[in-house]
């Protein structure tokens, strides 16, 4: 047991359990990492309640929407290795879709980054969609075989529209651009990288079907709990299943991308990961709630949390992750519940305790040759005023400077030794950095974007 919680486990046992008690659910499985480590898992109830068969740590259940953040991260690496673009219209890969209706725009105003922010104007479901049959759609070849059923129903940035046809589509995408089948493509590429092997798509190996609970439907009047109906497959908008130990890899790999580790997970690049994870707009009126590339952003108690939930017939789940204390939290149930607070509560458990948690040494990772003339002191003047260091620090060559305000300005290397470029996620982003030298190859300054700054070196006592 981790030594960050430990103190903990009786407070988070007890909102465990006093959840799926006050809920009357069948069961649940609850887990909390911090950065790496896997720091308290739990289970609760009934996996099967016929077969009396508990929650357990390897519990499989549904994720559902959380399936969402896999597509993302799909596209995200099809983006990165140059194969398409986010703001390309959909209708460039799926020209099925020029028979959509489309009253508020032209179709190719539904781009790839509009589909994976949820603000693309389509409609929430597929056509067809009841729930309370339920009756879903969930292939792509028929959804776009019938694209004329297919309804633009707001125009594109509008406001927030969750839409899981957008993400039945953009499976599709990574299908074509990939030239692998979805399922096929992000078992490869994601999950069998990340070590993730209780996560799969339908069918499932035998192995792994032993370990699925049984999903409940809703309670009405009576205690008596029925087996939630059966689902038709569903595929990149919420086809996953997964156990908690598996989850709690997944949000791990997101929390490294705010750590400063050696190198980039081959999956996904940490800059990549941060821009899924930054907010693109504000979902609410209340300043609350906001959504960026395929996640979530909620404030509460002035903690911004980073999340995906999910629900289907008879399973429902949360997610959710602190960047700045390491903390996360994963709760499953196969039940119907909003679980997105006991995911908070849990996570908020683990986020008090972290600051009495040492911070994991890291071995520095050593400066390239090339860059040690250009460390040093450098001095502006006018508008530009004030005294920059360059320094090696986390991995990084960086600007810093305390006065009039904390600063810190990481550079990333071109093809020129002496040209960089801001850092992607940085106020000057993508900006030119370029190192000035005498004759004799001595720095004597630096031009940061549009302002000069002299470089100030010791005088020497005597020559």
């Amino acid at each position: 047991m981790s030594g960050l919680v430990s103190a903990g486990v009786s407070e988070l046992a007890a909102k465990l359990n006093n959840f799926v008690a006050e809920n009357r659910l069948p069961g649940a499985t609850a887990a909390v990492v911090r950065g790496d480590e896997l720091a308290w898992i739990a289970g609760t109830g009934f996996a099967d309640q016929d077969a009396r068969r508990p929650g357990q740590p390897d519990t499989l259940y549904r994720i559902a929407s959380i399936t969402k953040t896999f597509t993302g991260t799909a596209v995200m690496q099809l983006r990165d290795a140059g194969r398409l673009d986010l703001d390309d219209p959909a209708v460039a890969y799926l020209p099925e879709l020029r028979n959509a209706v489309s009253p508020f725009a032209a179709v190719e105003t539904v781009t790839i980054r509009r589909m994976l922010s949820h603000e693309s104007g389509l409609a929430a479901e597929p056509p067809g969609t009841d729930w309370s049959v339920p009756l879903y759609q969930g292939a792509p070849e028929v959804t776009l075989a019938q694209a004329s059923d297919i309804v633009l129903t707001l125009p594109p940035n509008r406001q927030h529209k969750y839409s899981d046809i957008a993400y039945q589509l953009l499976g599709e995408i990574v299908t074509r651009v990939s030239g692998t089948p979805y399922p096929r493509y992000v078992q490869e590429s994601i999950l069998d990288p990340l070590g993730m092997s209780a996560t799969a798509f339908e069918p499932l190996e035998q192995l792994l079907l032993d370990r699925r609970a049984t999903g409940y439907d809703w309670r009405t009047v009576s205690d008596q709990l029925d087996p939630a109906p059966a689902m038709s497959p569903v595929w990149a908008e919420g086809g996953l299943w997964s156990c908690a130990e598996d989850m709690a890899r997944w949000l791990s790999f997101q929390l490294r991308a705010y750590r400063q580790l050696p190198a980039d997970s081959p999956v996904l690049s940490a800059a990549s990961l941060r821009e899924m994870h930054k907010p693109r707009y504000l979902a609410d009126d209340d300043w609350t709630s906001a959504w960026g590339i395929s996640w979530s952003a909620n404030r509460h108690d002035h903690v911004t949390w980073i999340q995906h939930s999910g629900a289907l017939p008879g399973f429902t789940s949360t997610v959710c992750f602190d960047p700045r204390t390491q903390v996360g939290a994963i709760v499953l149930i196969n039940g119907t519940s909003r679980n997105v607070e006991l995911a908070a509560e849990l996570a908020s458990v683990a986020r008090r305790l972290a600051p009495s948690a040492p911070p994991a040494t890291q071995t520095p990772t050593p400066m390239p040759e090339r860059y040690r003339p250009l460390l040093g002191i450098y001095a502006g003047s006018g508008l530009a005023g004030g005294v920059l260091r360059l320094e090696w620090r986390d991995g990084k060559l960086a600007f810093v400077n305390q006065e009039p305000a904390p600063f810190r300005l990481a550079l990333e290397p071109t093809s020129n030794p002496d040209t960089f470029v801001a850092e992607q996620g940085s106020f000057l982003s993508g900006e030119n950095v370029t190192f000035h030298r005498r004759a004799d190859g001595r720095v004597i300054s630096v031009l940061l974007v549009a302002s000069t700054f002299l470089r100030l070196d010791p005088v020497p006592a005597s020559e």
